[in-house]
């Protein structure tokens, strides 16, 4: 499958068409821009923060890394292989780079391995010559298959591809979506399966892209979860429940705490922003950047 159509399931005309109204409402001409203040906004630095870039889709690769920069992030997640390079000339990385599949097809079938190995070597060969740290993978639907069977197809997948991913010190990071709402029928779908698929694969190099705003769709009690599984987590994602807008006071995660915790952990990965701007994207950008700056 090809990854740049991976992005359909974050709705990315959504996220257009809210940054277009929100321009709109800017006055129509060019996006507002905060990189146009005297200076850099500086941040703690214990929470690695970055912009995931399907959420941004009315505004250019270029004009997010620099507003990105401006609001103190570090980083722009989600970029196809012909955009990794971009984020360097405003001095940020690529903190999650497209892998060589889709959602509903991965690792959880034996079938697609020799095509998913065959794009993912190249893949990990050039993240690595750009010294960019992260590369996305899925389990792939059940289609019926058992939680068993699933596990065992990902371990025997991808441990065909963790010795090049350690040689070239790049990390897999096998991502949690929700089945209940967005992504029916996603086979993790809960910590415990992408626990066992890291433990069964016994690499440094896969870790477990945690997205927040799904564990706590399908389970709830974040804290703790991410404590007892903290040596599995390599990177986190962001977005409001309900609804994956703003993580302001209108949803139910709070935030600051959740941050907190992330800390307390010796987390020293990346937390990427993954919400939809209901209001000026910027401006939720910049909050949640704030919120999160514990």
């Amino acid at each position: 499958m090809d990854t740049s159509k991976s992005l359909d399931r974050r709705f990315f005309v959504r996220g257009a068409a809210a940054l277009t109204a929100a321009s709109v409402a800017l006055g129509g001409g060019a996006m507002a821009s905060p990189a146009s203040a005297s200076a850099q906004t500086k941040r703690t630095g214990r929470i690695r923060q970055s912009a995931s870039r399907w959420c941004y889709g009315g505004m250019t690769l270029e004009e997010l890394c620099r507003n990105v920069a401006a609001l103190g992030g570090v980083g722009v997640d989600l970029l196809d292989e012909n955009e990794w390079e971009v984020p360097a000339k405003f001095g940020l990385t690529c903190s999650m780079c497209n892998g060589p599949g889709g959602i509903t097809k991965g690792w959880n079938r034996v079938e697609h391995h020799d095509e998913l190995v065959k794009r993912a070597e190249p893949m990990l060969a050039k993240a690595a010559a750009l010294k960019l740290p992260n590369l996305i993978v899925f389990t792939g639907n059940r289609d019926g298959q058992s939680e068993a069977d699933g596990i065992k197809n990902c371990v025997t997948g991808l441990k065909r591809l963790t010795p090049l991913a350690e040689k070239l010190g790049v990390t897999l990071q096998l991502e949690y979506l929700n089945s209940r709402h967005d992504h029916g029928d996603y086979q993790f779908d809960h910590t415990s399966l992408g626990v066992e698929i890291c433990k069964q694969v016994g690499s440094p190099r896969l870790k477990i892209l945690y997205d927040l705003y799904h564990v706590q769709i399908m389970e709830g009690d974040l804290i703790a979860r991410l404590r007892e599984n903290k040596q599995w987590i390599g990177h986190y994602h962001t977005g409001g429940v309900p609804g994956r807008n703003e993580i302001d006071g209108t949803q139910e995660i709070h935030y600051p705490a959740v941050m907190k915790a992330i800390v307390e952990t010796g987390f020293t990965g990346f937390v990427a922003h993954e919400f939809v701007p209901a209001r000026d994207p910027l401006k939720s950008l910049g909050q949640a950047i704030e919120l999160c700056d514990v």
